[in-house]
């Protein structure tokens, strides 16, 4: 039987293969669509302070912001 797991959001069952499963260090985050991991880095981000989002959020941005202009010159060649 698969190993099932359960939504942290919702508590909904998820079988193994589905839902939305993080892993990092000794974390692991369960969601069982991408509505409930919406919801919980929703209410994360409002939490966490802004000393700690600042930096990282505003780097990610910057890297996603470089990837997109990549793939639109790509698409233009």
């Amino acid at each position: 039987m698969p190993a099932a797991y359960k939504c942290i959001v919702c508590g909904r069952s998820i079988p193994e293969g589905q839902g939305v499963i993080l892993r990092r260090g000794g974390l692991t985050l369960t969601f069982h669509s991408g509505r409930c991991a919406y919801k919980f880095f929703k209410l994360l981000f409002e939490r966490v302070s802004l000393e700690c989002l600042e930096t990282p959020s505003k780097e990610l941005i910057e890297n996603l912001k470089t990837r997109l202009k990549s793939r639109e010159r790509a698409k233009k060649i």
